[in-house]
């Protein structure tokens, strides 16, 4: 069949390659440089260890863990290593990954797996804290750590007094960096920081609300490898100047009809993270003219939203932009506080109602024709009340195809199931493959 659509590689992808090799590379190296390596969550407030200087590099564990789910056979291995060890193998795929990462030693990238001066967490999902509790446990307790805890309930019932307990932990984390790194914390540094990791998640969030326009710009599997950046380093000048270049070129594509999928005839969404070793059932997906156009998680996972005056999600509104300008630790700590405890991806961890009404607008305002629910075995916060939101969107009117596998362990997906289960769904919405 004819492509109906004109398409093109995005002229950032390899910019956006280099910028994740040199994340991981500055990391290992960091102490050759005379600098700081801290390990912690993706979620972690990483605009607040900024202050300690530039030569501190973080290390989040899911994108670091994601990373060795692409390598299925280092990911058998890791799996295995922590197994022998008696960890359970029910528990969240990522944890597991990196935890045998550390038991064998191993830097997904190469070389001996580098040992972090600091942890540096929060704690939303259950198994946050305690991740890094048996990394200390593994690595040797002289590891210093922190935690923050987020768990103060849903935006909208967020109160004054819920606002200060997390501020307050912030400003206990800064007196805390200080104690064990022996250096003296640098205000400035940490509201170039918030501006940054502010401006970053916005404009990801832009980026996605480009994706409402027929043909879609960005295909979810080439959004994964964009996304990532901000699960590395929110509060990073390059990841913030990247995103907005980023934007500018999805602008272009949009304003020229440019097609992730030339063939684009079907429009869905997938949910929670995918199966990393098999990410081709995107690709399996194009047979039939089909984009996935994102997800609540691809959105979500960081990028800021709000309500628009016309009813309609958007990116959400920079402190920058409302002419708002940070003079102080406090005021960047309470602008951090607030725009993280937004997180679209934290609301569903009180709710399942809450997510089904972010997928249901998902569905309108992007112009799908189904849903694909990944039941993922490997992260039980963002599994949380899945089958809740199959019920919310049938009854919504979207047809829904679910499947079940695991993020990080691909020993519990079958590819061959899958791929019969997409069959049956695209037959039952009406579409057949492309005669090639």
């Amino acid at each position: 069949m004819k492509p109906t659509y004109k398409t093109e590689p995005l002229r950032c992808w390899a910019k956006a390659k280099e910028i994740r090799q040199d994340y991981y590379k500055n990391y290992a190296l960091a102490h050759e440089k005379g600098g700081l390596r801290w390990a912690g969550g993706a979620w972690s407030f990483d605009a607040i260890p900024a202050g300690l200087g530039d030569d501190v590099y973080p290390l989040t564990g899911e994108p670091y863990a994601a990373a060795i789910a692409w390598d299925k056979e280092f990911a058998l291995q890791c799996h295995e290593a922590v197994e022998k060890a008696g960890y359970a193998r029910d528990l969240c795929s990522y944890m597991r990954n990196y935890w045998g990462s550390i038991i064998l030693n191993k830097y997904v990238f190469g070389g001996e797996f580098p040992k972090p001066d600091f942890i540096w967490q929060d704690h939303i999902c259950c198994s946050h804290a305690k991740w890094y509790q048996v990394v200390r446990d593994l690595e040797g307790k002289d590891i210093p750590m922190y935690c923050l805890d987020v768990s103060v309930g849903p935006y909208e019932e967020l109160t004054d007094n819920r606002l200060e307990y997390v501020v307050g932990q912030m400003h206990d984390g800064i007196a805390w960096l200080e104690k064990v790194t022996g250096r003296r914390f640098d205000d400035e540094k940490l509201i170039r920081a918030v501006s940054n990791h502010c401006r970053s998640t916005a404009l990801w969030a832009e980026v996605c609300a480009l994706n409402k326009a027929i043909p879609a710009p960005l295909d979810e599997k080439t959004m994964y490898s964009l996304y990532v950046l901000g699960t590395l380093q929110k509060s990073s000048g390059i990841v913030a100047d990247f995103t907005e270049e980023l934007r500018d070129e999805v602008k272009d594509r949009v304003a020229r009809g440019i097609a992730a999928v030339p063939n684009e005839r079907c429009r869905v969404m997938s949910d929670t993270q995918p199966p990393w070793a098999f990410l081709k059932i995107f690709r399996y997906l194009e047979q039939y003219g089909c984009v996935s156009v994102g997800s609540l998680y691809t959105f979500g996972l960081i990028g800021q939203w709000e309500v628009k005056a016309d009813g309609t999600w958007g990116a959400r509104t920079t402190p920058e932009q409302q002419g708002i300008v940070i003079r102080d630790r406090d005021q960047a700590l309470r602008i951090l506080a607030d725009w993280e405890l937004k997180k679209p991806e934290w609301q569903h961890f009180y709710s399942p109602q809450a997510k089904s009404e972010m997928m249901i607008r998902i569905a309108k305002e992007w112009t799908l024709d189904g849903v694909l629910l990944h039941y993922n075995r490997g992260c039980e916060g963002l599994s949380l009340g899945i089958a809740e939101n199959r019920l919310a969107m049938i009854k919504a009117g979207y047809p829904v195809i679910v499947f079940e596998g695991n993020m990080g362990d691909e020993r519990e997906f079958d590819e061959i199931q899958t791929l019969k289960r997409i069959d049956a769904f695209m037959e039952s919405l009406g579409f057949e493959k492309d005669s090639r």
